[in-house]
Order: C-alpha cells, then structure tokens, then sequence
C-alpha cells in the first residue's frame, strides 16, 4: 500500500488507516471478537497507523484495542490516542489541565498494552480554551515528547480556523500534525484551503471521516449525526445517484479522500473485518472523475456546510 510522510514527523503511514472509534461502540454495538479481528486485518493488510482515544466509548475503544495491540508487533503499527475529551457514566466531560492530560497518557498506554504512543493529540480543541491549550496542555505534552514518552505531538477539532490560531500562538515544532475531521469529503472540502499553511509550518495532516460519520454510506446517518436535514437529504440524492451508476458511494467517498498526495492518511473505522478489505480495496480503486462531479452536483446546494461538534 502507498505510504506518505505525516509532515516532518519520519513517521510513513498507509494512505487509508483505522480509526478505532467503532471499538467504543460509537455508531452501532459492539462485537469485541469481530473488532479485535478488524484490527488484526488492516494490519495484515498493510495499514500501519492507528487512531484511537479514550473518549471513544468512554474507555472502551482503548480497551478493546489494548486487547488486539497485545498480540501484534509493536514494529508494525504506529499508534495515535488524545488526551483532554473523556466520559464517564454516560455524560461526556473536558479537561485539558496539565496534570490531566499527563496522567491520561499514562493511563491509555496501560489499557492499550503499550510503553509509547507515537502521537499523542490534544482531541477537539473546539471545546477547549484555546489559551490553556497554548500556553498549559501543548508545553505538557512537548514535556512528555522530549522525555521520550511520546513521540510526536498534535491537535484534532472540527472548527479549522482554531487550526491556524493555535498554531501562530505556539513555539514552532510545538505542533507536529493536525487530525481534521469531516472536512475533505465528497461534500466539505474545505480543509484543502488550509494546506498550504499547514505545509509553510511543517504540519503533516491526517483527515478522518470520509464517509462524514455516516452521511455518505448506504446504510445512512445514525440518529444522532449533527448534519442539517437538508444536507441529509442531498446525500441521500447522492447515495441514490451512485447506486444507479453501479458504483457504492462509499467507494467514491475513499477514492476522493485518498486521492490528495498532499494528505498524509485518511481514518475509517468499523468493526466488520469485510468492511477492513472493503476500504483497503476502495482505496486502491481509481477516482471516478465524471461520478464525482456528477455527485458534487448534487450536493452543491449544501456544499461545505457545517454542523456544531457535540
């Protein structure tokens, strides 16, 4: 599989990766046996980075993946978590204090089965005051980087624009990479305008989400997806076009996501090992060009529209 460079890290990732969000139970429930599976076929099958957080499930998603990383070589993944978005009990809280995030890099290397995290990212800034995250939680973790607990350091957050402040307001090197989300998809490109910033810093940049958290797949949006019902209905259209044209619309979806050599990686996640080689596949396919226009059509009334992270 093609491999890209996350920025200056030295780190060289499979264009497609796995997000391990679904482990956590995130979109729908969970079986921890085809999970783990999930896992040990994307890296067989030439996936070498791994995205999780302890957010995801609310422990779970580490949890799980603990369980698969166990009986893998270290030396054959790179493994990305966060600090500073948690839940428990079922209600969902921040904290993005120095003391917290320090332990919580600890403690997810306990759950995942692991003496080193390859990149630790601050999750969702959008919540966050973006002055503690300058000036308290980024310094935290360059602490732990130049320590050596860590290795590289980043930022994740659906709002772009919080991107470019933080980067401006930190030493540079501070910020090795950027995880956007829902943002370089059939329907919202908008993360290509900030390329070139991310490019003149030494950012490296991971997209995740090609499938908008459900809005661009067969199955359709889960109950809770934040898209305005409009856009939900063009994607429908378009989900209905593809369909019509012999081609999957999550088969386009990862065409186009993958498609930019400018990016270093794009995260899908699921827990059907099938869907593992679904993915891997797609990835590999050629872009549809005509398709893609035709789809971008019909969702140019809700183009680059946006939703409120929750």
């Amino acid at each position: 599989m093609e491999q890209r460079a996350i920025g200056q890290t030295g780190m060289s990732v499979s264009k497609i990766s796995f997000g391990a969000s679904s482990l956590g139970g995130v979109f729908h429930s969970l079986k921890e046996e085809a999970g783990i599976e999930a896992v040990y076929t994307a890296i067989d099958n030439g996936i070498n980075f791994i995205d999780v957080s302890p957010y995801y499930g609310h422990l779970k998603a580490e949890t799980v993946l603990g369980k698969a990383l166990k009986n893998i070589d270290r030396s054959r993944f790179y493994l990305s978590t966060k600090v500073g978005r948690y839940g428990k009990d079922g209600t969902n809280y921040w904290d993005y204090s120095a003391e917290r995030v320090r332990k919580s890099v600890y403690e997810s290397m306990e759950r995942l089965n692991v003496d080193f995290i390859d990149l630790i990212n601050i999750h969702d800034i959008e919540f966050a005051d973006l002055e503690q995250v300058c000036n308290e939680t980024l310094p935290a973790l360059v602490e732990l980087r130049d320590k050596g607990v860590v290795g590289h350091t980043g930022i994740t957050n659906l709002n772009l624009r919080h991107f470019r402040y933080v980067i401006e307001h930190v030493p540079a090197g501070t910020i090795e990479s950027v995880l956007s989300f829902c943002h370089y998809t059939l329907n919202d490109d908008a993360l290509a305008d900030y390329l070139d910033f991310f490019e003149a810093h030494g950012i490296g940049v991971i997209n995740a989400s090609p499938y908008s958290m459900g809005l661009l797949t067969e199955r359709g949006v889960p109950d809770w997806h934040p898209a305005p019902e409009a856009l939900k209905r063009l994607a429908r259209k378009a989900v209905e076009h593809c369909k019509a044209k012999g081609i999957s619309i999550e088969q386009l979806a990862v065409a186009f996501s993958v498609a930019n050599p400018r990016i270093a990686t794009t995260l899908f996640s699921t827990t059907n090992p099938d869907n593992v080689l679904r993915t891997i596949r797609f990835a590999s396919e050629p872009l549809d060009e005509p398709l893609l226009q035709e789809v971008r059509h019909i969702l140019e009334p809700g183009y680059r529209d946006s939703w409120v992270n929750s």
